[in-house]
């Protein structure tokens, strides 16, 4: 049975991650996560009763405490998730980003070289080490074209730069010290466990309570949205199929502006939970869903559009992505509703809903106070 490292497990993607990897193969699973406020045990739940699953509170961005996780879990793998991941938030608090994900990624590539220094010879050539990526880092494209691995990296965010930033440091431990490791970038993810400031939850939410649906600047920015579970199980083909020092790009071909998005979630709340059915909502004179979308300024740097190729991934690995956008948001919004206690345990009272991202926008005064 081999055993997984896994950073962020108790984050959006990495929980889904952990349930797939426990649910499909044999491995034994250990996370190590510092629980901040988008990683929550909760998202782990139902998951202490297996034998092949342990929980390692700790920060990747300190040393002693990533030592500690290799001595401990001893890992075959490792799976790289831990970030912080908010755009909007990285514009307020650039710091955080690099220490996570530029210094946290240091410290567990160099965890991995001083362990892998110290296993036996067959254990060291089937070592991997994924680290799990963004398309945010090539920056934004025109009308036409995608995001290929040999796109070059032209970060516009703090959050994109220091995920670019962690990708290169990757890049050198596999050129330097010939660590067996893997990098995957990804399009924008939707599915459960996410943490209500991401898009497609806050809608979600926010019109549940009859609260503004915020569209930023025109609305007419394009992503292309992968579902979580696809995406995992495109982690998974990499660990089983991918090659050392290879890279990724794992995406669904579902391109819709942030409009489209806005709209397929209001369709989905109005056939699951239609507002007349709502006492609060009826009593407010909402009628429907859409009434509540509010344009609101844009972010400084916005990206126009990603879109990513992931013929390569289907080539080398046989892997592609399955869920449609409509099913995916359909099943998405019907998980929220299904479990808004979870989002009460992780965002009580709307935490994170608020606008962040516009702290640029404001010039610093005398003594670098803000105006």
């Amino acid at each position: 049975m081999a055993t997984w490292l896994v950073t962020g497990g108790a984050g959006f993607i990495g929980s889904n991650f952990v349930r797939a990897a426990l649910a499909t193969t044999g491995h034994a699973v250990v996370v190590l996560d510092a629980l901040t406020y988008a990683g929550h045990l909760e998202s782990l739940a139902g998951l202490a009763s297996d034998g092949r699953f342990r929980f390692l509170r700790g920060d990747v961005a300190d040393r002693e405490a990533v030592e500690a996780a290799y001595r401990d879990a001893r890992p075959d793998a490792v799976v790289h998730f831990a970030a912080e991941s908010h755009v909007d938030r990285s514009i307020d608090g650039p710091r955080d980003f690099v220490r996570t994900n530029v210094v946290g990624t240091q410290e567990m590539l160099e965890g991995a070289r001083l362990h892998l220094a110290g296993l036996a010879p067959v254990a060291r050539d089937a070592f991997r080490f994924l680290h799990v990526s963004t398309d945010e880092v090539y920056g934004s494209l025109g009308p036409t074209g995608r995001f290929t691995e040999d796109s070059p990296y032209a970060p516009n965010s703090p959050y994109a730069a220091s995920k670019a930033g962690a990708d290169h440091l990757v890049r050198a431990y596999r050129e330097t010290y010939g660590l067996p490791a893997i990098v995957t970038n990804t399009s924008n993810n939707y599915g459960p466990y996410q943490f209500p400031e991401k898009l497609i939850p806050l809608l979600t939410l926010n019109a549940l309570e009859g609260r503004p649906l915020p569209v930023y600047g025109d609305g007419r920015q394009v992503r292309d949205w992968i579902h979580v579970a696809d995406h995992v199980e495109g982690l998974l083909a990499v660990l089983e199929r991918g090659r050392p020092g290879g890279r990724y790009n794992l995406g669904a071909h579902e391109e819709r502006t942030n409009l489209e998005v806005v709209e397929a979630v209001c369709a989905a709340l109005e056939r699951r939970r239609p507002p007349a059915s709502d006492p609060t909502l009826a009593a407010r004179g909402v009628r429907a869903y859409r009434d509540l979308v509010t344009f609101v300024p844009d972010r400084p740097g916005h990206d126009r559009r990603y879109a990513i190729d992931a013929s390569h991934a289907a080539r080398a690995l046989g892997w592609t992505a399955r869920t449609t956008f409509a099913e995916g948001v359909d099943a998405t919004v019907g998980w929220y509703l299904g479990h808004l206690a979870w989002c009460e345990a992780v965002a009580p009272k709307g935490e994170g809903r608020e606008r962040r991202g516009l702290a640029s926008a404001r010039a610093p005064g005398p003594g670098g106070t803000v105006r």
